[in-house]
């Protein structure tokens, strides 16, 4: 038995040897069969994407084999001070964080710590075991157990039901009370002060009690989504603490429901490895793979890099205002908030680092970040069922969208392709089959369906 394993060595070593572990930035990109027509027609594509008002800037990055055979920059990252586009300036990832959070949580998992299949409760007993049936129009609500119980699974495929269905519907009536409750508040101070005789201190009092009784978060510290107003706890603890309060929209694994599922995979990470989010990723994930400049927080200095976000309304660029004060919020002094599902920022060819180490089966700058086998059954097992609100044929792993030949961009993705994206229209995909990544960077709200037919001609560069 001795020679076969000797065999099977010998033939796996210098694949493995070959995997790349740093991008190759100049290669020759007549020896790789590179068409240089091919290359104006891209740049040409992206540039009238600019001409034409569509964006205000766009960057793209696209390795095959680690080769970079495309990553360039067009438009302007401030349309107002005619400030060009570099491929190193920051783009606001949003969702981008969802696959981050969950490569660092499966580092808990390889080191034994947790199992995907454990359930949530066995870290977290407060985690919900009730699924809400009905609400009734005073905000009080009827629930039913759990079929089964919630899993680490569940929770990197968005099939939690935490926050889902009818929860929606108890928030609201709670907010309403809420609302109502203040405003009878600030009513009856702004009255008691009227009522003084002497109006100038108490007129300036009644004046800052109303706006202390009226006051909400006037910009997010960080990037907080699943909470508003007076809903922004200072730590994602506090958050997740308060979700638990409330029952389950769905039985898990039954449905689809996008987003604070990651949240919660975020909290249990800093459950289970006695760390902040944002001490274990980086830990984990980021400055292994030599992910330098991206980060939840950065220092002052550091906001001349980020891309402005912008809308396109009718052919016309206009800045996102509402957006940017999620860019503001990335240098704010109390830095104690970190989601898992959003809130990463950075440049276009780290975060290609990181999808360069899924690429490579789990390694990549010299650092094994995950074992082949896990990388596996992140993207390659479907956690959902047959039919969910992601729509005929939408499948997702663990923290990433599985394409298949009914939900593809475009139709010259493999079917071993994954990938998922950003609100502000940052997205990528990691394909196997072809040994490609492509990333495709916008900080725009409102925007153009830009991003396939750039796909299409990213494919199209491949000989």
């Amino acid at each position: 038995m001795l020679l076969p394993a000797m065999m099977a060595w010998q033939c796996s070593g210098p694949a493995k040897d070959k995997l790349p572990q740093e991008f190759n930035h100049t290669p020759d990109l007549t020896q790789l069969g590179i068409d240089s027509v091919k290359i104006a027609s891209v740049d040409s594509l992206l540039q009238s994407f600019v001409d034409s008002s569509k964006v205000n800037c766009v960057t793209a990055f696209v390795a095959k084999g680690g080769n970079v055979i495309y990553h360039k920059a067009f438009g302007w990252k401030d349309v107002e001070n005619q400030i060009p586009a570099t491929t190193a300036d920051y783009y606001m990832l949003f969702s981008q964080t969802k696959a981050i959070t969950t490569a660092a949580f499966m580092t808990l998992v390889e080191k034994g710590l947790v199992a995907v299949d454990d359930p949530v409760s066995k870290y977290f007993p407060g985690i919900p075991d009730q699924v809400v049936t009905a609400v009734n129009p005073d905000g009080t609500y009827e629930t039913r157990p759990v079929a089964t119980p919630m899993t680490f699974a569940h929770l990197m495929s968005h099939s939690s039901g935490l926050g889902a269905g009818l929860v929606a519907e108890i928030r609201r009536i709670e907010a309403e009370k809420a609302a109502a409750e203040k405003a009878e508040a600030a009513a009856k101070a702004a009255a008691e002060a009227a009522a003084v005789t002497d109006t100038a201190a108490p007129a300036a009092a009644a004046t800052d009690t109303v706006a202390s009784a009226t006051e909400t978060q006037s910009g997010p510290c960080g990037q907080h989504s699943y909470y508003v107003g007076e809903n922004n706890f200072p730590t994602l603890e506090e958050t997740m603490l308060d979700l638990a309060r409330y029952p389950l929209g769905f039985d898990p694994g039954t449905e689809w429901n996008y987003h604070v599922s990651t949240n919660m995979l975020a909290y249990m990470i800093e459950l289970i490895s006695g760390k902040s989010l944002r001490e274990y990723v980086k830990e984990t994930i980021l400055d292994p793979l030599g992910m330098v400049n991206t980060d939840w927080y950065y220092t002052p200095d550091k906001l001349e890099n980020f891309v402005k976000p912008y809308n396109s309304a009718e052919g016309k660029l206009e800045p996102a205002t509402m957006m940017n004060m999620f860019v503001q919020g990335t240098f704010c002094s109390d830095q104690t908030y970190c989601e898992g599902a959003i809130g990463l920022n950075g440049p276009i060819g780290d975060y290609a680092r990181f999808c360069q180490m899924m690429l490579n089966k789990g390694t990549f700058n010299g650092r094994r970040i995950l074992k082949a086998e896990t990388i596996e059954a992140m993207t390659t097992i479907n956690r959902l069922p047959e039919v969910n609100s992601g729509g005929e044929g939408f499948r997702f792993g663990l923290g990433f969208e599985l394409y298949n030949e009914l939900k593809k961009p475009v139709p010259e993705v493999s079917n071993s392709a994954y990938a998922w994206g950003g609100m502000l229209g940052t997205e990528y995909i990691i394909d196997p089959e072809n040994d490609l990544i492509v990333l495709y960077y916008l900080n725009m709200w409102q925007r153009e369906p830009t991003y396939p037919v750039f796909l299409s001609k990213a494919y199209g560069l491949l000989p």
